[in-house]
């Protein structure tokens, strides 16, 4: 996920007068637009090869710093596989002058964020923090750079073993279609190749990796010749470069790296696969051609036919598997280029029960109906015209152009490569996205998957070989002991006293933006932020009601609504609306919560006044399309059939059934039910549609390049044409009266990870004690250094992650505490949450209380930097009519907030002996032991949280 994250940030770039050309019927772009197009850099290297490149960005009081090193997955080898992985999470343990668990709570305690990602080709380290802690990031991350290996022990190193494989179970052993990528990459690259691995890395080689093995990798590969380091942000440069080079300097070159070489593979003939999958539902089949690396002429090309070939209503996958043929909701084919290599993916999840040969043969299909409608210049311009968007949002914050410029600096050579790069996609056309085709798809040698639900083998596309996926067997768990080295870590030479962290300066005062708020004649609330980094805008239309006026019978019909609607207008079909809406360069999504319906758009500012004729045309003219509901119907039962694999999805939905009741509408879920969805039809969501949407019950929210003046402008066809109704929100009873510690128990049979829920009903959004329990969990679970996280994660290697947090709107809303951990780790996980949610109300200690206060206080630097930021937050003053200074308020409930008061609430909300404890994982191994543990009541329950008499169940 990371690395998609990343690739979608730097391939879609493009100049505003490029796009000004090609979008021949929108506004020209002006040359103020131009200029901001480019980020500005100075590079240079420090004598020990470390290439520094520094980005000013005076416009929040915050500073980035993202170091990548040249060392993926693609530099490990066959028997060692996911090292990089590994050290990624290595690097934040300890080093010579920061201890055990300090980097994640030295930052927080600076009021900063900060994480760090792995893929094939790179690994990257970045924090995010008030400008005040710009050189304790430093001292930090040149720590891990040259006075890391020191401290590299068996025990620790043990631990993070356990915490990476618990991601493997958490992300691939226990998710529906986890292992497609291992089975792909086993099939279309040889052995030895750098691509033949996951990132992850085999459980085998994980399991067996030493310390003296991730010793030599680190020397290796960690080096400051093998890194680029990016500052970005508000700082002064001759200061900069002075604790650049006080920090870094010094720190001694490592064994050289020689670049990679491409190395893209063929394919002598198909390999057809096959894999009984325990946790789907449907089947999926996927098909994979062997490409090239990036920033290749042909790769440009390549991205573009995925897109036209599967995205959107004119595509061919889409006409002839989802429209004609009625075999899936989604098709999904893209392109993936890397470092050494490249591949084209088509991805289908068919509809429950088709047969994955119907799934092939509708490709070929759909091959031959490209081949004879051909691509047009329409197509092309639709796709460059949302690229322009897609840059100004990739450079929205000083961490997205830290990413930009450090990909480029270490896969291009050149932090400014932007400009090449633009003109590569400027340059694609229609024929290169035929020649592409033709060239590595059109009759080629393909990898292909087929990925069937236990026991239904008669889906698999004929001919396929059964794949060598290996599977976790679940175990009782041993704990590996390894005893703490007591010799004192040997200390690496500096220039200066390492052990003593910089001293910050004050931390910049709280400057919230400025809003104004109005409202329309209809009734509409309108409230705006302006900000002026980029000519963009986002925007919020939020109708009250949502799930909560669903009727119980028919429960899913506001969900229904927020697709129908997206699908075509009385003047539009499904497909022209789609395509109006892509030649803006615009993005308008509709979706429902538990209490709204809520129209998000993000466009240019030159595109505004457009998007908002669209989102008043869809608004108030729909079409209601018989064909359409059919189809979005099915795909809404697919999506509810397919939750019923998935762990999380069973654990919520059986949380808020226990918790709120079958007499409160959240006990229902907002998707809704098979059986309701089947039910639901076009005179439904007329009905709902009639009765409910008024701009008396509405917000609208709008953060950008844009001033009062022009935003209601651009609404008065909204305000003049929308007229207001009156609609009554129903209201639910509901409180906290849980008087027993229950645990629940729900089968997900051989599931590798245990999910755990636990807590009860608490209180709304608009309690004033709302914002104070907040504070008050802090330490507890509310961030990567809460109590629990820290002994379920780093002391104890049984969970990826563990959160406690308290949820509320205007109705109230539950305290949980919930983790995802290793199946033969369950019940002492449980019994760990259950002591330190019992000992947290003894209150914590002083030093705890001040990092919570800082924390929170500080971070509120980066809390106004890029315009969703400021939206939420104009949604959330909307919603629950908080003043405008209510983050000044919260800033003195913190400030203010003393042990006692602390103590206090803790005793007032947390009672781990009135608890729900629901647990979602394998009964046959995990369920006995919850009897002999104290519990008022245990119940076995299905995943509908139906209760299961034992009689009927063999354990």
């Amino acid at each position: 996920m990371f690395k998609t994250s990343l690739k979608m940030s730097f391939v879609a770039l493009a100049t505003v007068a490029f796009f000004a050309v090609s979008c021949k019927n929108e506004k020209a772009a002006t040359a103020e637009e131009s200029a901001k197009l480019s980020v500005p850099f100075e590079k240079y290297e420090l004598e020990n090869g470390l290439d520094v490149i520094l980005h000013q960005d005076k416009s929040d009081p915050i500073v980035s710093l993202a170091i990548q090193y040249g060392v993926g997955s693609n530099r490990e080898k066959t028997g060692r596989t996911g090292f990089a992985h590994l050290f990624e999470h290595m690097l934040f343990q300890e080093s010579e002058n920061v201890p055990q668990d300090q980097f994640f709570k030295t930052i927080q305690d600076a009021g900063g964020t900060l994480n760090g990602g792995t893929w094939k080709d790179g690994t990257v380290y970045y924090e995010v923090v008030p400008k005040n802690a710009m050189e304790t990031v430093m001292w930090l991350e040149s720590d891990r750079m040259g006075y890391l290996i020191n401290t590299v022990t068996e025990a620790a190193f043990e631990n993070q073993q356990e915490v990476v494989q618990n991601e493997k179970r958490q992300r691939v052993d226990n998710n529906p279609y986890g292992h497609t990528s291992w089975v792909i990459d086993k099939a279309l690259y040889p052995e030895g190749h750098p691509y033949n691995w996951q990132v992850i890395g085999e459980l085998e080689d994980l399991q067996n990796a030493t310390v003296e093995d991730v010793k030599e990798f680190y020397d290796r590969f960690y080096g400051p010749n093998n890194a680029t380091l990016v500052l970005a942000g508000d700082f002064d440069t001759a200061e900069a470069k002075q604790m650049i080079e006080k920090y870094f300097g010094e720190i001694k070159r490592r064994q050289e790296v020689d670049p990679l070489k491409p190395q893209p593979v063929t394919l002598a003939e198909t390999k057809r696969l096959y894999h009984e999958d325990n946790f789907a539902t449907a089947p999926q089949l996927n098909m994979v051609w062997p490409t090239l690396e990036q920033y290749t002429e042909d790769a440009y090309a390549l991205d573009f036919l995925g897109e036209i070939l599967s995205q959107g209503k004119k595509a061919p996958l889409y006409k002839i598997l989802v429209k004609e043929k009625d075999l899936t909701a989604r098709t999904i084919a893209y392109n993936s280029s890397n470092e050494l290599a490249g591949d084209f993916q088509i991805s289908i999840t068919a509809n429950n029960g088709v047969d994955l040969d119907s799934i092939e043969s509708g490709i070929k299909e759909a091959f031959v109906l490209f081949e004879k409608d051909g691509v047009t210049d329409r197509d092309i311009e639709r796709i460059k015209a949302g690229l322009e968007t897609q840059f100004y949002n990739g450079i929205s914050s000083v961490l997205g152009k830290s990413f930009q410029l450090a990909r480029y600096n270490v896969f291009a050579g050149d932090p400014g490569f932007i400009t090449q790069d633009i003109e590569n996609i400027k340059k694609v056309t229609k024929e290169d996205v035929m020649r592409v085709y033709n060239k590595y798809i059109k009759d080629k040698p393909y990898v292909m998957t087929s990925f069937v639900p236990k026991g239904q083998l008669n889906l698999i596309a004929e001919n396929s070989e059964k794949a060598k996926v290996v599977e976790e067997e679940i175990k009782e768990n041993v704990t590996k002991k390894v005893e703490e080295s007591n010799t004192e870590i040997v200390k690496t030479p500096s220039n200066f006293d390492r052990s003593k962290p910089p001293v910050q300066g004050p931390a910049p005062e709280l400057n919230v933006p400025e809003m104004w708020n109005t409202s329309l004649e209809n009734g509409i609330k309108v409230s705006g932020i302006e900000q002026n980094e980029i000519p963009t805008v986002n925007f919020s239309l939020v109708i009250e009601g949502g799930h909560l006026l669903d009727d119980m019978k028919k429960n899913g019909v506001a969900n229904l609504m927020s697709d129908i609607l997206m699908e075509g207008t009385a003047n539009k079909t499904p497909e022209q609306l789609e395509e109006e809406i892509d030649l803006l360069g615009a993005s308008i999504r509709m979706y429902t919560t538990d209490e709204s319906i809520i129209i998000r758009g993000n466009t240019l500012t030159r595109n505004f006044d457009k998007t908002m004729d669209l989102v008043t045309e869809i608004l108030l003219e729909p079409r209601w399309d018989e064909e359409e509901l059919g189809r979005i119907k099915t795909k809404t039962i697919n999506q509810i059939e397919r939750s019923d694999a998935d762990p999380n999805t069973v654990a919520n939905r059986v949380y808020n059934k226990i918790l709120y009741g079958e007499d409160h509408i959240f006990s229902y879920p907002t998707i809704g039910t098979v059986e309701s969805v089947k039910a639901i039809t076009m005179n439904d969501l007329k009905e709902y549609y009639n009765k409910n949407f008024s701009p008396s019950i509405s917000t609208f929210q709008v953060v950008g390049k844009i001033d009062k003046d022009a935003v209601l402008k651009d609404l008065k066809s909204l305000e003049e044409r929308w007229a207001a109704k009156e609609v009554s929100i129903p209201e639910y009873p509901v409180a906290n009266n849980r008087d027993k510690a229950s645990l629940y128990f729900v089968d997900i049979p051989n599931a590798k990870q245990s999910v755990i829920d636990i807590g009860y009903i608490a209180l709304p959004r608009t309690d004033a004690d709302f914002y104070p329990v907040e504070v008050m969990n802090y330490k507890l679970g509310g961030s990567f250094s809460g109590n629990v996280n820290l002994i379920l994660r780093e002391e104890k290697g049984y969970t990826y992650g563990a959160r406690t947090n308290f949820s509320g709107s205007k109705i109230p809303g539950t305290f949980t505490a919930s983790s995802s951990v290793r199946t033969n780790t369950t019940g002492e996980s449980v019994q760990i949450f259950k002591d330190e949610i019992s000992k947290y109300k003894e209150g914590i200690s002083p030093e705890d209380l001040e990092f919570t206060k800082n924390a929170l206080i500080k971070s509120n630097a980066r809390r106004f930097e890029t315009q969703g930021s400021l939206l939420g937050m104009l949604q959330e003053i909307n919603e629950y009519n908080l003043p405008a200074d209510y983050i000044e308020k919260e800033e003195a409930v913190v400030k203010n907030m003393t042990l006692e008061q602390h103590k206090e609430l803790a005793n007032k909300y947390l009672d781990a002996s009135k608890m729900a404890y629901l647990v979602v994982g394998d009964a046959a191994t995990q369920f006995a032991q919850f009897k002999k543990m104290g519990f008022d009541e245990v119940k076995l329950l299905d995943k509908n949280g139906e209760e299961v008499k034992l009689d009927d169940v063999k354990l």
